[in-house]
């Protein structure tokens, strides 16, 4: 067969066989023996490996960057869920406490605001934990990875410390004069005193989502506080009444303004936010409300009737002992709670959580102190907890959509590269022959 044969057009598939056939002949012929043939052959097939191989590898990083990711979130999580764990069971016990306080013979509202934050020296062992940041390096807003002076932060403290000091304070005068589920539910308007403040201060954006639970969670509170029939504790006059419910409103303003406050300072101020920079603020926050109120307890005179208050207390010395050091105990834990749900995630879920866990309290309030469920309580309960469903879930949107988009842009880092690998396999093969 010659060469002209091996140019005839195609006519047919027998056709076509044989002029492959043709082709493949005349490449033996020519490269026979050619010094160049096996170093092209072996690069010939070498290439489509190299490249697979190439596939493999940015597949298997993807994948591992993926999985880490992945990981980080799911960490992140459990430590949300602790910090929310903490923060509705040392609230709800220890307002449950405040309130058996004063309703067994309590009258000092100085000793009621100490115990809110005397018990911080039990979160001293903590700095023993060995445990890794919670959040990622953050600078300061002035561009300097130098941390704030200790001046700086000492102001800061000092002035967290005080503001404590005084929504601890107003919250016990409500407690005095108010009933249990009327403190708590009032409180629950911190939530909206908080989106206010974080608004200006954080930058605070709000989806519809947020806006939903903000006023699911409000009406919650409004429908459990109008339909509060025994506004009056036995014994209180209209008087006392009144300055409960107006100090327990700015008691509930003040807490959203420190809470938003808190984070404000936590991202601006704090170069490396880590757990323990959550003790630091508490142990410090808590020492110097602790010493103010102290101060105070003094200056009043209420240390003068501490021993006759615990010999008449209605359920004996000991239980009055174990009321204060318990209460103390509960707040502590609700601090480490809150500031650490503040630290990972934001000041409005932090409140958005102590808010739903704020109608917790006239529900086990039936079973302690005989308070009565109606359908309006059960209502209130359901809207509350459909707000908090509706605030998580805008939360997992802002945790799942940046990770679909990281995962897509790592996806078409790698894409590119194995692409440039095959490329570079191409020029490479294109060469030699």
């Amino acid at each position: 067969m010659d060469a002209n044969n091996c140019t005839t057009p195609l006519k047919s598939p027998h056709q076509s066989g044989i002029i492959y056939a043709c082709v493949y002949y005349h490449h033996h012929i020519v490269l026979d023996n050619h010094p160049l043939q096996e170093m092209a052959e072996t690069r010939h097939f070498q290439l489509p490996i190299v490249a697979q191989e190439a596939k493999e590898e940015n597949g298997n990083a993807t994948n591992q960057v993926i999985t880490e990711l992945g990981s980080v979130k799911y960490k992140r999580w459990i430590c949300i869920l602790l910090c929310i764990i903490l923060l509705l069971c040392g609230q709800s016990v220890a307002a449950l406490l405040g309130r058996l306080y004063f309703d067994k013979g309590g009258k000092s509202k100085w000793l009621s605001t100490l115990i809110q934050f005397a018990g911080f020296p039990i979160l001293v062992p903590f700095y023993c934990i060995s445990r890794p940041k919670m959040l990622t390096t953050i600078h300061c807003s002035i561009g300097s990875n130098k941390q704030p002076s200790i001046m700086m932060l000492g102001l800061v403290y000092v002035t967290f410390g005080l503001m404590s000091a005084g929504i601890g304070f107003l919250y016990s005068v409500g407690m005095q004069y108010l009933p249990i589920s009327t403190v708590t539910l009032i409180a629950a308007s911190q939530l909206a005193f908080n989106a206010f403040f974080s608004y200006f201060l954080n930058s605070q954006r709000f989806t519809p989502f947020i806006i939903n639970s903000l006023v699911l969670l409000t009406i919650s509170s409004v429908l459990l506080v109008f339909n509060n029939n025994s506004s009056r504790l036995a014994g209180v006059s209209q008087v006392h009444c009144a300055a409960g419910f107006i100090c327990t409103i700015l008691g509930t303003a003040g807490s959203g303004l420190l809470v938003a406050l808190q984070q404000f300072a936590l991202r601006k101020l704090v170069v490396r936010q880590s757990f323990k920079v959550v003790l630091d603020l508490v142990m410090c926050q808590s020492l110097v409300a602790s010493s103010a109120i102290l101060v105070g307890f003094f200056a009043s005179g209420d240390w003068k009737g501490f021993s006759g208050e615990m010999d008449e207390y209605g359920l004996g010395k000991f239980s009055y002992l174990m009321v204060l050091i318990w209460t103390a105990i509960c707040w502590a834990v609700f601090y480490i709670g809150a500031v650490g749900l503040v630290l990972e995630v934001s000041a409005l879920f932090c409140t958005a959580i102590s808010t739903l866990g704020l109608p917790i309290v006239p529900i086990i309030a039936v079973f302690v102190f005989n308070d009565k469920m109606d359908g309006i309580k059960v209502i209130s309960m359901v809207l509350a907890i459909w707000g908090f469903i509706s605030y998580v879930y805008q939360q997992y949107l802002d945790d799942y959509m940046p990770k679909t988009e990281n995962t897509g842009e790592i996806s078409e880092a790698c894409s590119s590269s194995i692409g440039l690998s095959e490329h570079s396999a191409l020029q490479g093969a294109a060469a030699y022959h």
